[in-house]
């Protein structure tokens, strides 16, 4: 019999959604159709596929508040912000379209007398797209939608927590009419996931998730020359200078510490901020989490929901405990919010201060709504504080001084470097991370360079 898997919402603990794992047979079927379908989608003008893309974008916004209902019981982000995440992955998608026709183009080469040189980007064939639960549909099509531009077809893992996901952007995609075979899902197990990646049917391996599962689809994918792309965690630094705006800082700091209850790879987990400004700084701050409303995220006035599960909840709390066992010190009192309670996924916004390197929650990623708070006497310090992590994916510099902001940011070991915002991406950048944030990026026009391969084209005339 083929195990069951199981999705309960975090919000009252009800079973939502059961799905049968498949069969190898069935696993084989799905790959065998995905190589078949991608010869004939490579043949496919750019043009085509872009429009199929573009009508994909539409299907799923038209459904926009379904989605998001269903995102919300899922997974528990509040009601009020998941259809939002439908247009997100909208404009994302789009932008990918915009640019896949002049970047997808063949690269012509100077003339030479007798010959005809060009380069031509060749999809890379079946990719495999593991993704999770966090952000479902936008890291979902951050690997799919370029994937499919370019000419590859593309097997879709999810989640457990999101299984609806998958089996949605399937269904929009065919009413698209995107071929049959070129977009499919499986509902894996952690081993056959392994699997699948080890399968000499998939041409690249696109996972999104923790540093520890990407170690194992590295190593699964390790006895095959193919490529992996890995977008892994974070531990992101937000650096206040004495020259910030603090009210607008602390607004912004703390929706990207505790947005999506700090559940997203790019949430700010450590703030550092100038002694000239410190109290000041944590006096707004503190004012901001005392503002929130956790609770029931079906409920429209809710901005905090419950995290995914109850092990996520437990885990922070343990740091915090940890923390505060060294020295720390809350500054937000639990009780003040109702609904957090040990043995729950509900859990309070918290701000920790007296804390330092040796802390867990200052150097272990914490994937919930907690944040430590340092005191630094200068640039220098705040960069090298910054530095100090295994984790490398974006940071955030609060100043008035954008020649400053730059200079910093040329020393800081990450991916993206922000100024005055955080906790977001720019299609039109590329997403990529540093040390254990991950290896590769998507997104930009750069985004297709890992999905395709460099064919050359050398064609010599005899008269």
């Amino acid at each position: 019999m083929p195990r069951i898997q199981q999705t309960f919402s975090p919000i009252d603990g009800r079973l939502l959604v059961e799905r049968p794992h498949p069969a190898p047979a069935e696993i084989q079927t799905v790959l065998d159709r995905a190589g078949r379908a991608q010869r004939a989608w490579k043949a496919v003008p750019v043009a085509e596929r872009v429009e199929i893309i573009r009508r994909f974008c539409d299907v799923m916004v038209a459904q926009r508040e379904i989605l998001g209902r269903e995102l919300t019981e899922q997974m528990g982000r509040p009601i009020r912000y998941t259809p939002k995440e439908i247009d997100t992955m909208a404009v994302r998608a789009r932008f990918m379209c915009d640019a896949a026709e002049t970047a997808l183009a063949d690269i012509a080469l100077p003339q030479l007398t007798g010959f005809t040189r060009f380069i031509r980007r060749e999809p890379l064939g079946v990719v495999l797209a593991i993704v999770p639960w966090n952000y479902p549909y936008l890291t979902a099509v951050n690997a799919a939608i370029p994937a499919l531009l370019a000419g590859n077809s593309v097997v879709l893992k999810h989640s457990p927590h999101t299984p609806l996901c998958a089996e949605r952007l399937d269904q929009a995609l065919t009413e698209a009419g995107l071929p049959k075979g070129v977009f499919q899902y499986l509902h894996l197990s952690p081993e056959q996931s392994e699997e699948v990646v080890r399968s000499p049917q998939v041409d690249f391996v696109a996972f999104t998730g923790s540093v520890g599962v990407g170690r194992r689809v590295q190593q699964a994918a390790s006895d095959r020359f193919i490529g992996v792309g890995l977008e892994l965690g974070g531990k992101d630094a937000a650096y206040v200078r004495s020259d910030s705006d603090l009210a607008f800082s602390a607004e912004n700091v703390l929706d990207g510490a505790f947005f999506n209850s700090g559940q997203s790879c790019c949430a700010i987990e450590r703030v550092y901020v100038h002694k000239a400004v410190y109290d000041s700084f944590l006096a707004e701050a503190v004012a901001v989490a005392q503002s929130y409303t956790l609770g029931d995220p079906l409920l429209v006035a809710t901005n905090l929901g419950p995290m995914v599960r109850v092990s996520s909840a437990d885990f922070v709390r343990g740091q915090i405990t940890d923390a505060i066992s060294q020295g720390a010190k809350a500054l937000i009192d639990e009780s003040q919010f109702a609904a957090s309670r040990p043995g729950t996924p509900y859990l309070a916004p918290q701000i920790l201060v007296d804390v330092n390197h040796s802390m867990r929650v200052m150097t272990e990623e914490s994937f919930g709504p907690i944040v430590g708070v340092m005191k630094v006497s200068s640039d220098e310090e705040a960069v090298q504080l910054m530095n100090d992590s295994e984790f490398g994916l974006t940071a955030s510099i609060w100043t008035s001084d954008e020649s400053a902001a730059l200079a910093l940011g040329d020393q800081l070991r990450v991916g993206t470097v922000f100024m005055n915002r955080c906790d977001y991406l720019d299609p039109e950048l590329p997403w990529v991370g540093v040390k254990n944030s991950g290896r590769g990026y998507t997104l930009s026009r750069l985004g297709f360079d890992h999905l395709t391969r460099p064919k050359s084209f050398h064609l010599r005339t005899i008269s």
